[in-house]
């Protein structure tokens, strides 16, 4: 009686002269310099030699929280962050959802309609915030004008000028500018889901919004948590728009800061403020930390969604 040989599979090195040229690079440009960044927030500068660096645990950090100049700046840049991401999640999202609709029932013109409302999301972040500044200043802008035309003129400000409003004002320009990608991501899905579907809903009753929330919906809540996670990592990772219009001071007086304008002003120095690059990679680090931490909850929400729907 011959045992049954069990034939070994041949390691796949195809996969291996595939993937090694894209993990290396990886490594190198986003790994190591991760790794570096972080391992630079528990060392600060020698005070005899600029040029080396002094082992000091988490001090940055206590001095981040604590100290009586940095702690208030470091925690309006947060709360700031969380404002920037709120407004992207309740106005950019939802209204790339409802143009995502609208395109699937927009026949044969969609195709256009869908070119010009991504448009913006390809465009430099400079032009879009000169383009913007310009649009919005009180002295040669044409947002007064246009106002007027419509009866609104006295509803026209400063906002870009104006604590209570800059911020504001600077996050609905960035979801104008990007609303482009979550509409593409639910168009996607929804023109996904079989007819056949909407089809048996219509026969037993159901109107267009019932067959949204209780068919369309469930079935693209995968897509709306994938949208949610890269929302708040592109959040929490800005700073291109803010700096273009309000530069790295984030005028007026920090009401516009946020944590990447925070970390450069630190890390690079600005005007009086002397660069430090040690507590800047502090502040990187922590920007590290609650990208991580949005990004493990969707991951358990997603496994949790999976692991229920099998």
């Amino acid at each position: 009686m011959n045992a049954t040989r069990k034939v070994r599979k041949p390691f796949p090195w195809h996969l291996v002269v595939f993937i090694a040229p894209a993990l290396i690079i990886y490594v190198i440009v986003m790994v190591i310099p991760l790794l570096d960044s972080l391992t630079l927030s528990f060392f600060t500068e020698d005070p005899n030699n600029a040029r080396n660096t002094i082992f000091v645990g988490i001090q940055n950090y206590k001095y981040l929280f604590t100290d009586k100049y940095y702690a208030p700046i470091f925690w309006g840049a947060f709360k700031n962050n969380i404002v920037f991401f709120l407004i992207h999640m309740l106005v950019q999202n939802p209204i790339g959802l409802l143009l995502a609709s609208v395109l699937c029932k927009g026949g044969k013109i969609r195709n256009f309609f869908r070119t010009v409302l991504f448009i913006p999301t390809i465009l430099s972040f400079v032009l879009v915030g000169f383009v913007w500044k310009l649009i919005l200043s009180p002295v040669w802008g044409v947002s007064k004008t246009i106002l007027n035309i419509f009866g609104l003129g006295g509803l026209f400000r400063p906002w870009l000028g104006l604590e209570e409003t800059a911020l504001i004002t600077c996050s609905l320009i960035s979801v104008w500018q990007y609303i482009g990608t979550p509409m593409i991501l639910f168009y996607t899905a929804l023109i996904a889901i079989p007819d056949e579907l909407t089809e048996a809903a219509y026969v037993d009753g159901a109107n267009a919004w019932q067959i949204f929330w209780r068919v369309k919906f469930p079935l693209i809540l995968p897509t709306v948590g994938l949208v949610a996670m890269m929302t708040f990592v592109g959040n929490f990772n800005a700073f291109d728009l803010i700096y273009t219009m309000q530069g790295a001071l984030a005028g007026p007086n920090l009401s516009t800061d946020i944590m990447g304008t925070l970390f450069y002003r630190t890390f690079f120095g600005q005007q009086q403020q002397m660069p430090n690059q040690t507590l800047g990679a502090t502040i990187a680090a922590m920007q590290f930390i609650i990208i991580l931490i949005g990004v493990v909850i969707y991951m358990i929400w997603q496994k949790r969604t999976t692991t229920y729907e099998y």
